[in-house]
């Protein structure tokens, strides 16, 4: 198996990705499409086994009671990987403009679509982290208004600061996405998904909130840093129902798979750690 963040693993994972999510039609020739899926796949499979192995111990130490389980969870915020990453101060006090979209470029490429990837996780659940899970994607989908999806939020940051999105993207950013989109899409991998989703709500708060203190500090108005300032809080309120509604009720009716939650979670957080530690590199920052 190559490197975990070789280059040209992660852009034919990530082009592979956008093939199968995107809509399309019945055509010909799609034997050797599925032949090449199928070595993706396998591509794919190696890629998260990999990605498993350094946290497995750590993963198999979280409890299996529901009390203990969202204690530990909850805890990610303070130990897990990349928390606490220096980077964030920088961005909000130090980056200049030009630095702030280097980073907004690998920041987009690496967003996978929550939205998207909640719907997909959402598939089968009990009723209750079901029902959960449908809340968290009505306010991902601006409660059915268009101007408050987070989606076009986002796209509006990129397209207002003049984001070269056709630049060099870096492979752990992509890494990142190929992560979480493999999680959601295959559905041996549900229960990793949850915890994934579950550890981006818990720890993106005081993230956000340093990019939107960069971006208002750099002069850029508040509709267009409204995707950083809204997640900036809300996501507070998205951590605490799903740590209620959907870690704890699973946790309680199968206990074995807090192994799998807390793989999902530590897994997300090591490859956003790698993405922190890349752009500290790229920055001149040195290591964390």
């Amino acid at each position: 198996m190559e490197s975990l963040y070789a280059d040209l693993l992660q852009r034919e994972l990530a082009s592979f990705n956008q093939r199968r999510l995107r809509p399309a039609l019945p055509h010909e020739g799609w034997q050797a499409e599925l032949a090449e899926e199928t070595r993706l796949r396998i591509q794919e499979e190696q890629f998260l086994d990999a990605f498993r192995r350094p946290i497995a111990e750590r993963a198999r130490r979280a409890p299996a009671d529901p009390d203990g389980f969202v204690a530990w969870f909850e805890e990610l915020r303070a130990s897990g990987p990349g928390q606490g990453d220096p980077l964030f101060p920088w961005l909000e006090t130090t980056a200049t403009m030009r630095e702030m979209r280097w980073f907004l470029t690998q920041e987009v490429a690496g967003e996978a679509g929550f939205d998207d990837l909640v719907a997909l996780a959402q598939i089968k659940l009990p009723i209750q982290p079901k029902l959960e899970l449908a809340r968290n994607y009505w306010d991902e989908m601006g409660r059915g208004g268009e101007p408050g999806m987070h989606g076009p939020m986002l796209a509006r940051v990129a397209r207002t600061l003049e984001v070269d999105l056709t630049a060099d993207v870096v492979p752990e950013a992509l890494a990142l996405a190929n992560l979480v989109t493999a999680f959601a899409v295959n559905r041996r991998y549900a229960y990793h998904a949850i915890g994934a989703l579950g550890v981006i709500e818990l720890t993106a708060p005081d993230r956000t909130r340093s990019v939107n203190l960069g971006l208002k500090r750099l002069g850029v108005n508040a509709h267009v840093r409204q995707y950083f300032a809204l997640h900036s809080t809300l996501d507070i309120e998205h951590s605490i129902a799903w740590n209620r509604e959907v870690l704890r009720p699973l946790v309680a009716q199968q206990p074995a798979i807090a192994v799998a939650l807390a793989e999902g979670a530590l897994m997300r957080l090591s490859a956003g750690a790698a993405c922190f530690d890349r752009y500290r590199r790229h920055f001149g920052l040195g290591p964390s």
